[in-house]
């Protein structure tokens, strides 16, 4: 079992909404007091919120499957069900979400207190005592609580830390945050020991900040090669880079220069990190024939304009320069940034005029009608229910539906489709616009939803 995840897919349930109830009053000597149905309570919601305290999402690879607690059902005596309770699920500060099926981003999640309902609860239905008005005095049917969302999403998180160790395989990245912090990383002389970033906080003087030893690169890296993406995501948001050269490397066709400019071509190609400070550290200098290739490679670097420190992981020598130095380019990195706020979500009202549905003509005898309302009454209908359909076909006539559909050419007979074509409910439309008589005919019963 890992102990550091950074990428995570989410299968996530929000609660169902509760069921109305139909009831009728009865007491002594009152046998029809009324319609006294409660209402559903409403599905509890899946929320997404930035957690300062949490540092990875390995939570959520081990309990992959999050849901919402359903709204209870209405009873009589105009009792209400109790709504269901939310999940508010804790993510890392800087956490990109995104539909796990389309791979669109759906939000990002910056500033410790941000919220997002990422999947919403269903509504409740109505009882009977709420649908009764002048012309259905005694409703003989509620309304169906409405599903809860249920989608899968992924969970992306970039590591929000300050400095960026960045350099080939076992340069010494490791060892140097192990030096300057409490971090206690993996070790070892062979490639790719790092697997997994590795954070440390570390202070220079009234400045604390956080250092990442990310998986080391290789050329190609930009492409996807090796680690590629999965290193370069956690280096985009580290205000200051650092660039780890192995001075005592015994590899053929390397050497401190091409090192450098191979990782600085890498993270151009990736770009976004043009504009980040850098600073380049020769390390082991402990090896006497690294100490020598210092005063080679020194000058050449600053020719580039690199800030250059000389420093021995293993010895720590020279790491209360480099600490201070950091801490420098992080505070004025600091400085130059406002103050980071939580995410502000944007809602959008529904624009001036719009019906909230549309009709579409499919082909010469099938129509599609989608939209938030009508979508969700197919939802809560009871089928099984005549008086429940009646309802709908009149809540569907005073939204304008039927009008619309007779502007798109339907005509008696013609299948009309609610919702998406694959799963929506199918029915065979019966007019009664511009017609002399209105639907008549026993309690329960309606012709224009066949």
């Amino acid at each position: 079992m890992p102990d550091f995840v950074d990428q995570v897919v989410l299968h996530i349930k929000a609660g169902d909404g509760g069921h109305g109830c139909a009831s009728v009053h009865r007491e002594k000597f009152k046998p029809l007091g009324g319609p006294d149905g409660g209402n559903g309570g409403r599905g509890g919601d899946v929320i997404l919120e930035v957690d300062a305290n949490t540092a990875t999402l390995l939570d959520y690879h081990r309990r992959p499957h999050r849901k919402a607690d359903n709204g209870k059902q209405g009873s009589g005596s105009n009792r209400d069900g109790a709504n269901g309770a939310d999940v508010v699920l804790p993510v890392p500060d800087g956490t990109v979400v995104k539909n796990a099926a389309t791979g669109e981003v759906i939000v990002d999640l910056v500033g410790a207190g941000t919220r997002y309902v990422v999947a919403e609860g269903g509504h409740g239905g109505l009882g009977n005592a709420a649908l009764a008005s002048a012309k259905r005095k005694a409703p003989g049917f509620a309304l169906l609580g409405e599903p809860g969302d249920e989608l899968d999403v992924m969970l992306e998180m970039k590591s929000v830390a300050d400095v960026a160790l960045v350099g080939f395989p076992s340069a010494g990245k490791s060892s140097l945050i192990a030096a300057l912090s409490a971090a206690r990383p993996k070790i070892a002389d062979y490639p790719f020991t790092t697997l997994v970033p590795n954070l440390g906080v570390v202070t220079a003087g009234d400045t604390v900040f956080t250092v990442a030893d990310v998986p080391g690169l290789i050329p190609g890296a930009s492409e996807g090669k090796g680690l590629g993406h999965e290193f370069l995501r956690h280096v985009e948001r580290c205000s200051t880079l650092v660039h780890v050269i192995d001075c005592a490397t015994m590899e053929p066709g390397r050497d401190p220069i091409s090192d450098y400019e191979a990782i600085e071509a890498e993270l151009a190609a990736y770009g976004k990190l043009e504009d980040r400070p850098r600073l380049a550290v020769l390390n082991k200098t402990d090896v006497p024939d690294a100490r020598e290739l210092v005063d080679i490679v020194r000058p050449m670097l600053e020719e580039r304009g690199m800030r250059v420190f000389s420093i021995s992981a293993a010895t720590h020598e020279g790491l209360r320069e480099l600490t201070f130095a950091m801490g420098e380019m992080v505070a004025a990195a600091r400085a130059a940034v406002p103050v980071t706020e939580p995410t502000r979500l944007v809602i959008k009202p529904r624009q001036l005029g719009d019906a909230g549905f549309a009709v579409r003509r499919v082909d010469e005898n099938t129509f599609q009608v989608t939209g938030v309302k009508p979508e969700r009454w197919i939802r809560q209908t009871d089928f099984t229910n005549d008086e429940a359909v009646g309802y709908l076909a009149d809540r569907l006539e005073r939204l304008g539906v039927e009008e619309e559909l007779l502007k798109a050419g339907a005509k008696a007979g013609a299948e009309v489709v609610i919702g998406s074509m694959e799963n929506g409910y199918i029915f065979d439309w019966q007019p009664t616009l511009n017609a002399e008589a209105v639907h008549q005919g026993p309690r329960g019963t309606d012709n224009r939803l066949g």
